[in-house]
């Protein structure tokens, strides 16, 4: 039995890969003891507990990006968590900790470290982020999602998925699962399919584009399956070849549905597509540090999807790019091969036993 602390959050970037370890060590041996360390407000806060593991929490300390009050305060409040940490550490006699990124990582790492903890870094983006390049310096291991994440001492792992993803990795893509899926939505079982997903909170540029074709998409026969997010003002609507949801809660069967998807580029997102086999059209979101566009590095110059500005995703894009892509049976079952030759399926047991290497001083793990 080994006691560890996950630690990450904020975003399910951060929280659905360390609930993917975390589900995997508990296959591992049922008598290991799992903690999770977030904040109160991300969404581990909900997502940890729903799952069955016990939360512990931090505050919510953003980086200080500029000299104000706020950064004056900022030293006091971090140093304050991480003694927070410590306690959690010595209270729950923890052996290894493991981050994933986000407020709760920081303080973990660094607690870890004042208390002679053992601790693994996991950075899921290619563009790592800054509690994880600090805590890379320090680390008994560093795992990566991505092979061009540049990052110390990185060993490759790919990314920790959900289980009903890596089942539907592990299944023979048939026509008849196929078919299955898409009727389970209300669409045809034997017409080429296009999913459509920003993500939770929804792509508004994507959203307008994909509205705005839909008359292309039924001239062209492809039925289209479209996840708009919560936030949305587009209202849900199905007929025979357009289903439009403002949420899906089983995105293992919309994937098993698609022939194609467009979607923004998140790691998740992206390693979930490539290690099934679904060709994409990926649009990296366009605000930010661009971590997004940096995640399909590999997966396009392989040939196994394609990548489009937020910018130049538009109807015109939609008709002359897309719709030819998805009528072309022969390059997308190209596509879908080179796509889950460079996936990875079991980034959630290569991950485990980094950790259990470093649990057992054993060193650093390997992929």
């Amino acid at each position: 039995m080994t006691r560890f602390l996950l630690a990450g959050g904020g975003t399910a970037g951060h929280v659905n890969p360390m609930l993917a370890l975390a589900d995997a060590i508990k296959h591992d041996d049922f008598e290991h003891r799992i903690w999770a360390l977030g904040t109160a407000e991300g969404l581990e806060a909900r997502l940890v507990p729903e799952r069955g593991y016990n939360l512990l929490t931090v505050p919510r300390l953003p980086f200080p990006r500029r000299l104000n009050s706020y950064a004056f305060g900022f030293l006091g409040k971090f140093f304050a968590a991480v003694k927070l940490v410590e306690g959690y550490l010595v209270e729950h006699r923890i052996e290894v900790v493991v981050g994933f990124g986000g407020y709760a990582s920081a303080p973990a790492y660094l607690a870890a470290r004042r208390r002679g903890v053992p601790f693994v870094v996991h950075e899921a983006n290619a563009l790592p982020g800054m509690a994880n390049r600090w805590g890379a310096r320090f680390a008994a291991a560093v795992a990566v999602a991505f092979h061009n994440t540049k990052i110390k001492n990185a060993v490759f792992v790919g990314m920790p998925l959900r289980h009903e993803i890596e089942v539907l990795a592990g299944k023979p893509a048939t026509a008849e699962n196929r078919a299955a899926a898409r009727t389970h939505f209300g669409l045809s079982g034997d017409v080429p399919t296009l999913l459509v997903t920003g993500g939770s909170l929804g792509a508004r540029s994507i959203n307008d584009a994909i509205e705005e074709s839909r008359n292309l998409f039924s001239a062209a026969g492809i039925q289209v399956l479209h996840i708009v997010g919560d936030r949305s003002p587009l209202e849900p609507v199905a007929t025979k070849d357009y289903v439009r949801l403002a949420y899906c809660s089983e995105m293992n069967l919309a994937i098993e549905a698609a022939d194609f998807a467009v979607a923004r580029a998140g790691a998740s997102t992206v390693s979930e597509f490539a290690a099934v086999g679904l060709p994409a059209c990926y649009v990296p979101y366009p605000v930010g540090n661009g971590e997004q566009k940096f995640n399909v590095v590999d997966l396009v110059s392989a040939g196994g999807s394609v990548v489009c500005a937020d910018a130049d995703f538009s109807a015109k894009y939609v008709s002359e790019i897309l719709i030819p892509t998805v009528s072309n049976t022969r390059q997308l079952k190209a596509m879908a091969v080179i796509a889950k030759k460079t996936g990875v399926a079991d980034g959630a047991h290569r991950l485990l036993e980094m950790v259990k290497r470093v649990a057992t001083g054993a060193g650093e793990g390997v992929a």
